[in-house]
């Protein structure tokens, strides 16, 4: 297992491809600025070729006097490269087709002249005075001996690293321990992971990357890019940080609001049950998590919420149990009985049936009443 793994950040490159996303230039300034406040030490923040509008928004980014290291994205051309060498970043990242199904029908070329677009391309970014990164399009679908070669002259042209990119989210962590294990004992440069999440499971397939030796991931806030899109950044920080004890730097605190920032600025919301920054995720109704919440919180966290800045809620629904009508009619001055407990249930579960919500205080109050009164009766 590597002792370093460095986030590359690429919202605002893959994360700006997501269908229908378009950043204003305001919006990608705040969105780089709270990525840098938050620790995130590398930045993958446009495409040159573009246009002049993009490389305007790269220069002004590249103006704000950020911590994190910038890279571009270029395919592997000249013209790509030139617009590329435009702008005052840090690395160049230049990506090629390496599946024969892709150089055979995308590019219509051959292997062999895949391997000799690259040392030109490199030196030249080289000589231009920038770090450079070999990407790898569909190294997933690839014979792993193809890639290896491809990173071998990446290396020999003096390359900084390559990044190997799951371009259809088709590997499992099995295969991608096993596949970038392969290409770790190929090259010496730094290896990069870019997972697509079409079978969920893009941060799986990126911590597989980790153990294997990876040094570099690509990620994106709420998990934004192409199709399913890429490893969410909130969801590698923290299983790295609980699973493999691995500090990335990006502060956990501050990933609910550079997430809530993202989905306003992209227009794509995130689920209540989203991992980590979820509206919903902390929120416990169930009699027997309730219980075991009140006895000691460890019992059903496997985080302490307040890392991110958040803490768990209790919620009555219909898989509440008294603990759970005790602690909620504790917090409003009530004290039911046993047998008040009892009855409140029914009107609790029968309520959010029909509502599909759980009771407010106000109501919470009339069931109490309804409750004792019902006591009082008997």
């Amino acid at each position: 297992m590597t002792g370093a793994f460095i986030i590359n950040d690429t919202t605002l490159r893959d994360g700006e491809q997501t269908a229908g996303v378009a950043f204003t230039a305001d919006e990608k300034f705040a969105i780089a600025r709270a990525l840098d406040a938050a620790g995130v030490p590398e930045m993958e923040i446009g495409i040159p070729v573009m246009g002049g509008a993009e490389i305007e928004v790269i220069q002004d980014i590249a103006r704000l006097g950020l911590n994190a290291r910038l890279m571009v994205w270029a395919r592997m051309t000249a013209s790509d490269l030139r617009a590329a060498l435009a702008c005052p970043v840090d690395i160049v990242h230049m990506s090629l087709p390496v599946s024969d199904l892709q150089i055979d029908s995308k590019l219509r070329r051959s292997r062999d002249w895949v391997l000799a677009q690259i040392r030109p391309h490199v030196e030249q970014a080289l000589d231009a005075g920038v770090d450079v990164s070999i990407g790898m399009e569909d190294a997933s679908r690839a014979d792993i001996d193809f890639v290896c070669r491809i990173a071998e002259e990446a290396q020999e042209a003096g390359a900084r690293r390559v990044r190997f990119a799951d371009t259809l989210g088709i590997l499992d962590p099995f295969g991608t321990w096993a596949l970038l294990s392969q290409l770790r004992r190929a090259v010496d440069i730094e290896i990069e992971m870019h997972a697509h999440n079409d079978l969920g499971l893009a941060t799986a397939n990126t911590l597989a990357a980790f153990r294997a030796g990876a040094t570099h991931a690509n990620t994106t806030v709420n998990g934004l890019g192409e199709r399913a899109g890429n490893a969410p950044l909130e969801e590698v920080v923290m299983a790295l940080r609980h699973i493999h004890g691995h500090d990335t730097g990006v502060a956990p605190a501050a990933l609910p609001s550079i997430s809530a920032l993202v989905e306003r600025a992209s227009g794509r919301p995130i689920a209540a049950n989203k991992s980590i920054v979820g509206a919903a995720v902390f929120t416990h109704e169930s009699g027997i998590h309730v219980d075991g919440l009140i006895k000691d919180p460890r019992n059903y966290e496997g985080f302490d919420p307040a890392e991110l800045g958040r803490s768990h809620r209790l919620v009555l629904g219909k898989h509440s149990g008294s603990q759970a009508v005790r602690a909620a009619c504790a917090l409003i001055g009530l004290h039911p009985s046993d047998a008040e407990v009892a009855v409140m249930i029914e009107r609790i579960r029968a309520y959010a049936t029909e509502t599909k919500s759980g009771p407010d205080a106000t109501q919470l109050r009339d069931f109490y009443l309804e409750a004792s009164e019902s006591e009082a009766v008997s």
